[in-house]
């Protein structure tokens, strides 16, 4: 315990470090601007992070159809595509995204995968090294309007499409695609393809990137054509989709958009079904499982075309099987009526009919509210062998329970995620149209933090994968040589899931809960859906929008977490205690007195206590004198007359000042990690009572590595700690607190298992009598 002189009051809060150690530390200053490290303001993107006053994007439109062969697992097709150049630019040909290419056997994602050889190896590894599977498109012809070949060279995924004449700004030009492939195994990987059930002999399609797809041109990077490797999703313009499917006759299709001949491929029941879906409180079973498995045992000979129409869409995506049980319920958004759909095989059951749909209407709802309302007519959650994908209007979602229908609590919460998710999607980047290819963190970092906020409003305390900031501290005190920035290519992007969707997502949770305030935040965020909705963003315009909106400056913010790989790690080094010497001889020797009477006595002292049975003072008395009386701390007329002499300097502020009994302290504080963060204090006093102080990160602006900072309390602390509750993903909680605390934790005994335990909900049905009978799925909603 420290006192000061009042006097000396005024120094100790404006000097806490000396000159030079407040100069900034060497290196990048963390606080230095992002101006030039984004790109220069134009009238087509501005410095708010709005766009401009000249803001374009192209478009184009389809007119697609296609015929599955379910015998041969494959797909022909041929559209007729569109393209409208809405640019200053004159362009004198197109690129066009053949995503299947990927599949090819010479492709390029296969000529530099990455792999190696072990002693013992899985078959699915050796199956994946000499697999020869080859699906890439076949295109049979490219065509010009008057039927005439148009010359083009196909780049691994990109085909370039010469024109006869340079397409001028507003105009369009429309051109013919022919094609085929073989459809890829999903189970083996990628992202749209075909599961086979064995036990049925059947097969269930979850199709995408079945196209030819135009590439976008913008003004921000031209032509958008990397090349496709498997990451770096995908970048496409908008436009109106008219897309004719011609699959086996039994089967039920779904796609991106409005059927438009639903009378003619659905049955009588089925339509009077989907009318009650309209207006039904739950899911309602449009093909049931009955019908369904009823299907699986026979094949229908002929084929049936489903007519689909999509408006202002990004992309198109359908599914096909006899296997499908199909549910629906129609919400209002905003005014409008969303059909929110689910397509599964009987395997899902009893998961999917329970939830899949619900999850859809509450993800439309929940996004809505933070972003912008969604304005497309349906919204699909597809099951199947595709672990999540995402597209327009439709997903493919993973999350199957066992064989006999029970399933662990991580099996539920991981597939309500997982079609939250995927369903989230349609907001980034269906309809936030950032470039997959180039940033994967904008549509996968700011829908995993949307799908945080809306899993926590599905169920209190939902066990939610990402969005807590203690959830990501372990991957960002990683070796930094295992990390990239969040600011990095999609196709360089190290531990993907952790980069670009665990950290970004944390990032938001940290600034709307920490740095910026709900209020703030939540308005900013909104304002940034609500500018680029149906528009191409980039990092800088959401950067500049959420500061634009909010008044916040937030370079040091987007710096550390976006460009670097620092980690938060901020430590309480020292403490020390001070109060205000009243100069009050009453006061400060009575405090001297129980200071000198609590001190512990020596070892020395304690054991000359008893080993010296007799000093020479004590054998011969006159040897003392005044001293050996003199009690130093007692008060003197004296030391009174000079208190009220001091007394007399000084204002009647100073004299109140002298007299309250406040508590300084001065924190030492270090930036271990180099992320600069807010300071979350958290004190105890010794009446036990607790208060919390927010500083902002702005402390650490004129030395980035170590402050000190005085908090004046009116009631004595007993311990400090920073980040109590864990929200700025502090990687090392043991220098939090002072006096420091020892970390909890406990051992485990055990004898090795050699096999998995059965679920809670499989260890609970096998005690009761009919334990099917509970899991069998019960029939939804009305018409059945």
């Amino acid at each position: 315990m420290r006192r000061f002189l009042l006097a000396g009051l005024g120094l100790a809060l404006t000097g806490l470090l000396p000159a030079a150690a407040q100069t900034t530390n060497s290196g990048t200053d963390k606080f230095a601007q992002l101006e030039t490290m984004l790109p220069t303001p134009n009238s087509y993107r501005t410095a708010s992070g709005a766009p401009g006053s000249d803001y374009w994007q192209q478009r184009a439109d389809y007119d697609i159809k296609v015929t599955l062969d379910d015998a041969k697992q494959a797909l022909t097709g041929r559209e007729t595509i569109t393209y409208t150049n809405l640019s200053p630019d004159t362009l004198p040909y197109l690129w066009v995204q053949l995503d299947q290419n990927i599949w090819d056997k010479n492709s390029m994602t296969t000529a530099t995968e990455v792999n190696s050889l072990s002693d013992k190896m899985p078959f699915r590894t050796l199956e994946t090294l000499v697999d020869d599977f080859d699906g890439g498109f076949r295109i049979e012809s490219v065509t010009g309007k008057d039927g005439k070949a148009l010359h083009t060279v196909t780049n691994h995924t990109m085909m370039r499409v010469d024109l006869p004449t340079p397409l001028r700004p507003h105009q369009s030009v429309s051109f013919n695609v022919k094609w085929h492939y073989n459809i890829n195994d999903a189970t083996k990987g990628g992202r749209c393809g075909y599961e086979y059930f064995p036990a049925d002999k059947n097969y269930l399609y979850e199709m995408a990137q079945f196209y030819p797809r135009m590439a976008v041109y913008s003004d921000n990077q031209g032509w958008q054509h990397k090349q496709f490797l498997g990451n770096g999703e995908f970048t496409l313009p908008f436009g109106d989709y008219k897309v004719s499917i011609t699959a086996p006759a039994d089967h039920v299709v779904g796609a991106t958009g409005t059927l438009q001949n639903a009378a003619q491929v659905m049955s009588a029941t089925q339509l009077k079904r989907m009318e009650q879906a309209k207006s039904a409180k739950k899911p309602v079973v449009i093909v049931t499982q009955d019908e369904a498995i009823k299907a699986e045992g026979n094949r229908a000979t002929g084929t049936k075309t489903w007519n689909y129409v999509a408006k202002n869409v990004r992309d198109f995506a359908w599914c096909s099987s006899r296997k499908f049980i199909w549910d629906a319920m129609q919400i209002t958004q905003s005014g409008k009526p969303v059909l929110c759909m689910s397509y599964y095989p009987k395997e899902g059951n009893p998961l999917w009919g329970q939830y899949s749909t619900q999850v859809v209407a509450h993800t439309i709802k929940t996004y809505s509210k933070y972003t912008i309302p969604y304005a497309y007519p349906v919204a699909i959650s597809v099951h199947g062998a595709i672990g999540g994908m995402e597209y327009p209007m439709i997903c493919f979602n993973g999350g199957r329970p066992e064989k006999d229908g029970t399933y662990s609590a991580e099996r539920k919460y991981g597939m309500i995620s997982v079609i939250i998710h995927e369903v989230g999607h349609n907001f980034f980047p269906m309809i936030v149209n950032s470039d997959e290819r180039q940033w994967t963190w904008m549509d996968e970092g700011l829908n995993s933090f949307t799908q945080f906020l809306t899993e926590q409003e599905w169920e209190r305390n939902y066990p939610s994968r990402r969005g807590e900031p203690r959830n990501i501290a372990a991957y960002m005190a990683t070796d930094k040589s295992l990390q990239t920035p969040i600011m990095t290519n999609s196709e360089s992007v190290l531990q993907f899931g952790n980069n670009a969707y665990g950290k970004p997502a944390t990032a938001l949770n940290i600034l709307r809960e920490t740095v910026m305030g709900r209020e703030l935040f939540d308005y900013a965020f909104k304002t940034y859906a609500q500018r680029w909705a149906y528009k191409h963003p980039t990092p800088a315009d959401f950067f500049r929008t959420m500061e634009d909106a909010s008044a916040v400056d937030l370079d040091w913010f987007w710096r550390g977490w976006f460009y670097t790989t620092d980690h938060t790690d901020l430590a309480l080094e020292s403490v020390k205690s001070y109060n205000v010497n009243t100069k009050n001889p009453q006061v400060e020797n009575a405090r001297l007195q129980q200071q000198k009477a609590a001190a512990p006595q020596s070892i020395t002292a304690q054991r000359n206590a008893t080993d010296i049975k007799q000093t020479l003072v004590d054998e011969k008395p006159e040897l003392k004198d005044f001293y050996n009386s003199y009690d130093p701390l007692a008060v003197t007329p004296a030391d009174q007359q000079r208190y009220t002499a001091y007394l007399g300097t000084l204002t009647d502020d100073q004299k109140q000042r002298l007299g309250d009994s406040q508590n300084f302290y001065e924190l030492s504080l270090r930036n271990v990690g180099g992320l600069v963060m807010p300071v979350v204090l958290q004190m105890t006093y010794a009446d036990n009572t607790q208060e919390i102080q927010t500083i902002p990160a702005e402390i650490w602006r004129k030395n980035n590595a170590q402050v000190t900072k005085v908090i004046v309390t009116k009631k004595p602390v007993i311990s400090f700690v920073i980040d109590p509750f864990q929200q700025t993903a502090d990687t090392d909680l043991s220098n939090n607190a002072f006096p420091r605390q020892p970390a909890a934790s406990r051992f485990e005994l055990f004898q090795q298992q050699f096999q998995t335990p059965p679920n809670p909900m499989q260890q609970q049905t096998s005690r009761s009598s009919s334990p099917m009978q509970k899991l069998e799925q019960k029939p939804v909603g009305s018409g059945q």
